[in-house]
């Protein structure tokens, strides 16, 4: 039996929260205590506290088990790599992989653990992902091998670093659980996970209508609904995919879909709007439709890195040329209604030039 080690990164400062969201209270526990007790109810082999930010105010504010090792990293305002080294430096002689775990995902239940754990037994994967409706989730599981990389990382991506050089490695794991999607960063999450609304967001019935500018949306960041209400102005059909979102939010869309598979989707132009979280599954599926336009939501630096990332995993260059990065044309844009605006501008203009030359795939720069 390989033993599997959970390293807990808390040394965040909570800075779009405005408070230790570490003890901030999910019923009768903190989320920092409830996400310690689901690891500690699993078959996890031992369990790493890594702390940072406010160490001493989160120690002395709740009981934690003698059990969890605590490991401080003093370099937390450099990014979440900092964390994962301290960790992976703690992990146990005796670990062959450890769990890379958020420590404010409160859903996370012991049977999701260990059904991550049990498919590591089972295949022997290098990288294992849990995925619920095809959105990539949390936590991630690194075997010993790749720890010496890990070591490596540097800035705030985490993980993420690592898949691109290891896409064959990458083992998913479908799992029938919204938990592995689920972080609190803002009060506005504590408030929805409260009421219940990130449990269960609404599902919408497919509608047929027959339109020719569809516009799909992968993401609800601030950017992503602006995109829509502009485009609602100029008569685009919207779609808009994220696994959390739900209708009351963003009554402007024509549909709300909470699964990500969009190779079967009817869109004429896709612009990936998710911030990191499933940029590189978004943008992979995109390239299997015929969509006319397909672009990424972010600088120019981060979309080199992803291209880079889909080219390893065996995407074809020709097909990669296809992404727009950064999304929009060049109008200085700085708001979201500004940059919304640079994208759908960018849209019109590449739909023009498509009904003028019907071979012509994309806009140059």
């Amino acid at each position: 039996m390989k033993n599997v080690s959970a390293i807990v990164l808390a040394a965040g400062m909570s800075k779009r929260m405005g408070t230790l969201k570490q003890l901030v209270k999910i019923g009768d526990q903190t989320l920092l205590e409830t996400t310690l007790n689901a690891l500690l109810n699993s078959a996890v082999y031992e369990t790493i506290l890594v702390l940072g930010f406010q160490a001493e105010q989160i120690t002395n504010s709740m009981k934690i088990p003698s059990s969890v090792k605590i490991v401080r990293n003093d370099l937390y305002e450099q990014g979440m790599s900092t964390s994962i080294r301290a960790g992976i430096a703690s992990v146990s002689t005796e670990a062959n992989a450890a769990l890379i775990v958020l420590a404010d995902q409160p859903l996370i239940k012991p049977a999701i653990l260990n059904a991550i754990i049990d498919e590591y037994h089972r295949t022997g994967a290098a990288i294992l992902l849990p995925v619920y409706k095809g959105f990539r989730g949390n936590p991630v599981l690194i075997d010993r091998a790749l720890f010496p990389e890990m070591t490596q990382i540097t800035g705030d991506i985490g993980c993420r670093s690592l898949f691109g050089l290891h896409a064959d490695q990458i083992h998913k794991l479908p799992v029938d659980d919204i938990g592995v999607l689920i972080d609190i960063d803002s009060p506005e999450d504590l408030q929805k996970i409260s009421a219940g609304e990130m449990i269960n967001p609404a599902q919408e019935d497919d509608r047929a209508v027959s339109l020719s500018q569809r516009l799909l949306i992968v993401g609800q960041d601030e950017v992503a609904r602006a995109l829509v209400k502009l485009a609602k102005v100029l008569n685009f059909h919207v779609t808009m995919v994220d696994p959390l979102l739900s209708r009351k939010e963003v009554p402007e869309a024509d549909e709300i879909i909470n699964d990500l598979n969009l190779r079967t989707a009817n869109a004429t132009h896709i612009v990936v709007a998710s911030r990191g979280k499933y940029d590189e599954e978004a943008l992979q599926q995109a390239l299997a439709t015929p969509a006319a336009y397909v672009a990424l939501l972010g600088s120019k630096k981060r979309g080199s890195e992803i291209i880079q990332r889909l080219l390893n995993r065996g995407i074809a260059e020709e097909e990669l040329k296809r992404i727009r990065c950064p999304a929009g044309l060049e109008l200085h844009a700085e708001t979201p209604e500004e940059i919304a605006l640079s994208i759908l501008a960018e849209i019109v203009c590449n739909a023009s030039v498509l009904r003028a030359e019907p071979e012509t795939k994309s806009l140059p720069k």
